[in-house]
């Protein structure tokens, strides 16, 4: 009879709680760019007046399109939306992210800068879908361009290249957005979040993948439609306006961080073992000899697969080897399975 298995060493055979972070692309499929944004038709009609999920592929056209992230308007007091009897959707929208992101007594966004939009009443609000983001959204390993009807473009990133000592609150570290560019592979600021007159960018909160932007300073810079007057009875669409602006942009470039519990697991084939077979072209049908006569002192096997067993001989892994491994009463092999979780 073959031998089938063999117990692990625990204290020469496994190697655990080992921790890695790994980064990689944030969108569909492991892609790290978006330049193709689309939206529903059907959002119009119903989540339209809160916020705008944006898609990688048209989802009219392609039924397996993910939403990559999705955009919102919010207003302290409702302003900028449709709206009656106080049911003001982008209250609602500025008070659920005030209460995620701010600390409890703080109710408005304060955003660095000079001028009279550090503390304004309304922001944008672009938070990526939960698939996506995994863990953590990358620090200094996004941009994104938004750009106007008038043809200009705002290039952001975050400054979390020039600081080490982020700020820290209820929704994780806080970044500061600034005008600037990752395309050379390390972060270039334009324009820092102190300098910026008329109120900074906006907010990058890392660890929630949300990322906040300064009503007023965005929609000028970058020549967004943003009606902030008192709530009536049409729909402004602030969200939709931005979704638009990111559209003409087409770059939106980001990364993800995770990370990862590694096992490594040596899986030893002594001489003395694994030399055996059940695979029946290894015997005879009629007797069940060996079908080499050779074999019977000097068998050769090739292994193919390693599987893992809990207690209950129950397999809860499988590895393939990309290329067969010979084993004989000479030969010894050691396969080393990496788990990660």
């Amino acid at each position: 009879m073959a031998e089938i298995f063999t117990r692990f060493d625990s204290n020469n055979d496994v190697v655990s709680n080992l921790r890695q972070t790994v980064s990689s692309g944030m969108w569909s499929g492991g892609t790290g760019t978006l330049t193709t944004f689309h939206t529903s038709s059907v959002q119009s009609g119903s989540t339209g007046r809160y916020f705008y999920e944006v898609y990688k592929d048209d989802p009219a056209s392609d039924t397996t399109a993910e939403v990559q992230f999705s955009v919102a308007y919010g207003h302290f007091d409702g302003s900028g939306s449709y709206g009656q009897t106080n049911n003001f959707p982008s209250k609602a929208i500025y008070r659920q992210f005030r209460n995620i992101l701010l600390t409890p007594g703080d109710n408005r966004f304060t955003f660095a800068g000079t001028g009279d939009n550090t503390n304004p009443k309304d922001a944008y609000f672009i938070s990526m879908q939960r698939a996506r983001l995994r863990e953590k959204m990358d620090p200094g390993n996004w941009e994104l361009h938004i750009s106007g009807s008038g043809k200009t473009t705002v290039k952001l990133i975050d400054d979390s290249g020039a600081t080490t000592n982020p700020s820290v609150n209820v929704g994780g570290r806080v970044f500061n957005v600034v005008s600037g560019s990752i395309a050379t592979g390390t972060a270039v600021t334009k324009t820092t979040a102190a300098a910026q007159q008329g109120g900074a960018y906006g907010l990058f909160y890392p660890d929630l993948g949300i990322i906040v932007l300064n009503g007023p300073t965005t929609s000028v810079s970058a020549s967004i439609n943003r009606a902030s007057g008192s709530a009536g009875t049409t729909d402004p669409s602030n969200a939709l306006d931005l979704v638009e602006g990111i559209k003409r942009g087409a770059y939106f470039v980001s990364r993800r961080e995770e990370n990862l519990n590694t096992t490594h697991y040596f899986c030893r084939a002594t001489n003395q073992k694994f030399n055996y077979t059940n695979n029946p072209t290894f015997f005879t049908a009629s007797d069940g000899t060996l079908t080499v006569s050779s074999f019977d002192s000097d068998p050769h096997t090739y292994i193919t697969t390693v599987g893992l067993y809990n207690d209950n001989n129950e397999l809860l892994a499988v590895a393939k080897l990309s290329t067969p491994i010979q084993k004989s009463f000479s030969r010894e092999a050691i396969v080393k399975v990496k788990l990660d979780y």
